[in-house]
């Protein structure tokens, strides 16, 4: 249960006078439902209205505050021009500029002859200085004054800056003083407020220092969600330890058979991660490990190696893919690697039906079949294992935590291996998965050839396609990867259907095309045509991004790459030079290239390094870009900005750490505060995860 002091943040953002049903849509778009949504939406910039010139004074294009007297009301003759109020003072004259708005009220607020205050933005027009719908209007004989400096917010359509400056001063005024969480001599030497007075300072900024993600205030907010994250992980992975694990023992056998019919060596980054694997496997406590590499690294061997030891000790395994494309090409590697041993791998996607789905299922539950590979359908409930032993996940970050959980139900004690191919950079691999231990495959398996990567103009298209044509009349397999022209699919499909027409008028049945809204049949269809031989020149969509594997594909096209993420082009990119042959990456981008652009460009053409491009993405984009905050419950952070609170993450850890070591139930005064900081960031899971709480 969420303690009770908290409630008026935890409230729903009605609760704040003035936000009807209305606007608390608009708020829920712009923050989130609750009053601390809005508390976390912190100001991006500010108004400053301490100018007070003279009208003579006032400068177009500047935040000025004026004392005027009102001279004249000026009603238009035509309702489609504005209405204007002539104001002065002893320099001169200034109009007041407003539209759709009634006389009456006009009347009512600025009456001839009497003293008002104005702030706005100043401009000329037609000769006349003037300010359109001023920010404020006052009397100064009421009393009110004009505050000197205004917070500035990201807003929604449909939202003002003066509703939402509004709401968040009725939020802040909910927000108590709660225990101190903090180490009080971290704090001292830090000069960092309390959580309470941090929280009000970001909301009210004096200059444009106290923005800056270095500001104490800030810093101070952002090591509280840090923190809370690192104890979140540190909670949930000292309970996936606690729970009954079993320890897997095989001699080796299966595995042996199967490296001396490698036609490679393993590398050094393989051999290490399958002897950590190994080690979590044969430990009586339950393996929670991602296996990192980038594409082509040699992940499924590693994977395969792991599963026939779990078979050779007589229990089962199985290996889910998030697109039925990749768990049958999984299927295929598995089988063709598992070859010399004769071990049964079997597969089931939404696609395997009536009968052949029913035997396939009498099998798994006898423990006939002793590795399954499959999509989302392994987690239906018929799916019954007779005993289930290790699980592989493969592209963890496109399955959210449910499946996790779903999958490790289907068996007692079971392992977890996760794998992804995109690189992840060392602080978002503290924040993201920072409850599991990693291995990291950092090098290229032995005789994979480097791609040579080029960027070209938009403008030499023509010369692209001669070149495409000169290589298709040698053999070669293409990809034609089409622009990412904004977050639609149904855009991005339009994209690659018109270049198919026109390729595809240049070089007839060799051309195919798969996007995101083919059926899955379909698809598979023509990426089995692509792989086998029908077709010669893929143009798609980047729904070849991840897992697809054709061998002796050597040319990646890319127009506009300048529209990609670093990341995503460099998973693009590996989709060529997964066989022996050299290969090519082709980077069309229409000029003139922005500066994040060009250095997207100029990384990709200079590294092949997955783990170096990763740093790179989230130096230039951050960290909510790099891997979406969206996705598979992956931190949204507020106020920590991954790429330049690298020190507070460590320190974060380091004192997650520490408390847990002192104090596994936060049970002491400071544990109690600390339980408050992680309903406060809503990792409540977490919290059920203590054995007192």
């Amino acid at each position: 249960m969420r303690p009770a002091i908290l409630d008026p943040l935890f409230a729903e953002v009605t609760a704040l006078k003035g936000i009807g049903p209305r606007f608390s849509k608009l708020f829920e778009r712009l923050s989130g439902p609750l009053v601390i949504d809005l508390l976390w939406h912190a100001p991006i910039g500010l108004i400053d209205r301490r100018f007070h010139p003279k009208v003579a004074e006032a400068r177009p294009d500047t935040i000025a505050t004026l004392e005027l007297i009102i001279d004249a009301h000026l009603p238009p003759s035509n309702p489609r021009q504005p209405y204007r109020v002539r104001c002065r003072d002893a320099t001169g004259f200034l109009h007041l500029v407003f539209f759709h708005v009634k006389s009456d009220y006009l009347a009512e607020l600025l009456p001839l002859g009497a003293v008002r205050v104005v702030s706005g933005r100043v401009e000329r027009f037609n000769g006349l200085t003037q300010m359109t719908h001023p920010d404020h209007i006052i009397d100064p004989a009421s009393g009110k004054t004009l505050p000197a400096i205004e917070p500035v917010y990201g807003l929604t359509q449909g939202l003002s800056l003066r509703l939402v400056q509004k709401a968040m001063g009725l939020a802040l005024s909910r927000v108590v003083e709660l225990a101190e969480w903090l180490d009080p001599e971290h704090r001292r030497r830090q000069n960092w407020p309390s959580w309470r007075a941090a929280l009000h300072a970001v909301h009210a900024p004096e200059s444009e220092d106290d923005l800056s993600r270095q500001n104490p205030a800030r810093r101070r907010l952002a090591f509280d969600e840090l923190l809370a994250n690192q104890l979140a992980l540190a909670l949930m992975r000292d309970h996936t330890k606690r729970l009954p694990g079993r320890a897997i023992h095989a001699p080796g056998q299966l595995r042996a058979k199967v490296i001396d019919a490698l036609p490679f060596r393993f590398t050094a980054s393989q051999l290490q991660a399958m002897a950590e694997i190994g080690a979590d496997m044969a430990a009586p406590t339950r393996m929670l490990r991602l296996l990192q590499g980038d594409v082509g690294s040699g992940k499924t061997v590693v994977a395969l190696i792991a599963m026939l030891d779990a078979v050779e000790a007589g229990a089962q395994s199985l290996l889910m893919a998030p697109t039925e494309i990749l768990a049958r090409q999984h299927h295929a590697n598995l089988n063709a690697l598992a070859a010399p041993v004769g071990v049964e791998i079997a597969l089931l996607t939404g696609r395997e039906k009536g009968r052949a789905r029913a035997t396939l299922l009498e099998g798994l539950a006898a423990g006939r079949i002793p590795i399954l590979v499959g999509t989302h359908a392994l987690l239906e409930e018929d799916v019954v294992f007779k005993d289930l032993a290790l699980a592989i996940i493969d592209e963890q970050h496109r399955f959210g935590v449910e499946q996790r959980v779903k999958i490790q139900s289907k068996g007692n004690g079971i392992d977890l291996l996760v794998m992804t191919a995109t690189p992840i950079p060392r602080t978002l691999m503290l924040t993201s998965y920072g409850d599991l231990d990693a291995s990291q495959l950092t090098e290229k398996p032995f005789g994979r050839p480097e791609i040579t990567t080029r960027t070209l103009p938009a403008q030499r298209l023509e010369e692209v396609v001669l070149a495409v044509k000169r290589a298709l009349d040698h053999g070669a397999k293409i990809y034609w990867i089409c622009p990412l022209v904004e977050e639609s699919e149904v855009s991005d499909m339009a994209a690659a259907t018109l270049r198919y027409s026109e390729l595809k008028e240049r070089f007839g049945d060799a051309v195919g095309l798969v996007h995101g809204r083919l059926k899955a049949a379909e698809k598979d269809r023509i990426m089995e045509q692509f792989a086998t031989g029908g077709i010669h020149l893929l143009v798609a969509t980047t729904v070849v991004e991840v897992g697809v594997d054709v061998r002796d594909a050597t040319i990646m096209v890319i127009e506009h790459a300048e529209r990609f993420g670093l990341a995503q082009l460099h998973q693009l990119r590996g989709r060529v030079g997964r066989g022996d042959q050299p290969s090519t990456c082709l980077l069309l981008y229409a000029p003139p290239l922005s500066a994040p652009a060009k250095a997207r460009l100029s990384i990709l053409r200079e590294s092949q390094d997955g783990f170096r491009i990763a740093e790179e993405d989230l130096r230039l984009r951050g960290a909510g870009e790099v891997l979406g905050t969206r996705q598979s419950g992956l931190p949204a952070l507020h106020f920590a900005d991954l790429t330049e609170h690298g020190d507070l993450l460590a320190a974060a850890r380091d004192d997650a750490r520490l408390i847990l070591a002192r104090d596994p139930e936060l049970s002491s005064l400071r544990g109690q505060a600390l339980r408050l900081l992680l309903h406060l960031f809503e990792r409540d899971r977490a919290v059920r995860y203590l054995r007192s709480g």
